[in-house]
C-alpha cells in the first residue's frame, strides 16, 4: 500500500472512531448521521448560517438577510455537514429556510450544498 492510500485509511478510521467516540451515551445515535448541535448560538455555528445566506444570494441574486438560526444539526463525513434551519427577510418578509453546509475546517474549503424554504 502507498503511503499516501494509507494516510487515508488511516484517516478514515480516525474520523470513524471520532465518530463512534462522539456517540458514545447519546442512545439511539447513529453513526455518519445527523446529531443535533447543542449550541446553535455557537460563533462558528452563526459564521456557518450567515456564510449559508450569503451564498444563497449570490447564486440566486436574492437579498436575504440573516436573522437568526433556530435549530441545527451536523454530520461528520470527510469533513462535516451542517443542517440548519434559518430566519431570514426578503425586504419585509421573513421565512424559515433550512440550509445546508459542507465544512473541511483543516482545508479551509466550505460549500453550500442547498438552501430552500421550508
Amino acid at each position: 500500500m502507498n503511503s499516501r492510500a494509507l494516510i487515508l485509511t488511516l484517516s478514515l478510521f480516525a474520523v470513524i472512531a471520532a465518530a463512534s467516540a462522539a456517540g458514545l451515551g447519546k442512545r439511539g445515535a447513529l453513526v455518519g448521521g445527523y446529531s443535533p448541535i447543542k449550541n446553535i448560538h455557537d460563533a462558528h455555528v452563526q459564521e456557518i448560517a450567515k456564510y449559508a445566506v450569503s451564498e444563497h444570494n449570490k447564486k440566486s441574486g436574492d437579498k436575504l438577510t440573516y436573522q437568526k438560526t433556530v435549530k441545527g444539526e451536523s454530520q461528520v463525513v470527510a469533513g462535516t455537514n451542517y443542517r440548519l434551519e434559518i430566519i431570514a427577510k426578503n425586504g419585509a418578509a421573513v421565512g424559515n429556510y433550512q440550509a445546508v453546509v459542507y465544512e473541511k475546517v483543516w482545508e479551509s474549503y466550505r460549500s453550500l450544498t442547498s438552501f430552500h424554504a421550508v
